[in-house]
């Protein structure tokens, strides 16, 4: 479909007169909306040309029955003032509950020991003696040397120089090697035992 002068200017003059791209569309076949939307722009027609703005009542209308009322006859005794209302007392804003109040923990610099851990995550002894046997033997390989069939295991602290992974074959469809898959995936039974 090429926009040949003739549907440019049913363009022009149907956008001018308020239609929507999609009954232009219609109106001429073989386009989009958004093949219409986009001429506009092209064309420079994205401004519509408003309908008549609809006049507000003219305020003199208003006046001319406030001026028919009779204005109220003047008092000639002062009145007496009337004691102010009592204010309403406030209601006093209630305390925001105590479970509400953001848990702060204290911020630990790098290169120092962590806190210990709760007691859901500790290891059993014989997984921590299989995992540091399998840490001596490891082949300490740095983050760029990783790939999808090491183990990924990080051993010390990212701050310090001394930090590697472990780098072991990893185990079928886990990101670690089988000692530390045995660490890292625990049996849900034990996960609970733990807890109680």
């Amino acid at each position: 479909m090429s926009w040949t002068d003739e549907r440019v200017e049913t363009l022009k003059k149907m956008w001018g007169e308020g239609q929507s791209a999609s009954q232009i569309a219609k109106e001429l076949g073989g386009v989009t909306r958004n093949a219409v939307i986009g001429k506009v722009h092209r064309l420079g027609l994205s401004n519509r040309t408003a309908a008549a703005p609809v006049k507000p009542e003219p305020a003199e209308a208003a006046q001319p029955e406030a001026a028919s009322k009779p204005a109220p006859a003047p008092e000639t005794a002062a009145a007496p003032e009337p004691s102010p209302a009592p204010k309403a007392e406030e209601p006093e804003p209630t305390p925001a509950p105590a479970s509400v109040t953001p848990i702060r923990r204290a911020i630990i610099p790098a290169g120092q020991p962590l806190p210990p851990q709760p007691s859901a995550n500790e290891i059993s002894p014989e997984a921590l003696a299989s995992v540091r046997e399998v840490e001596k033997t490891s082949k300490k390989i740095s983050l760029m040397e990783l790939t999808e069939r090491t183990c990924k295991w990080p051993v010390g602290d990212p701050a310090t120089d001394d930090f590697w992974f472990c780098g072991l074959a990893t185990q079928a469809g886990k990101p670690y090697c089988e000692a530390h898959v045995g660490v890292a995936f625990q049996p849900m039974s034990s996960r609970r035992d733990r807890r109680r």
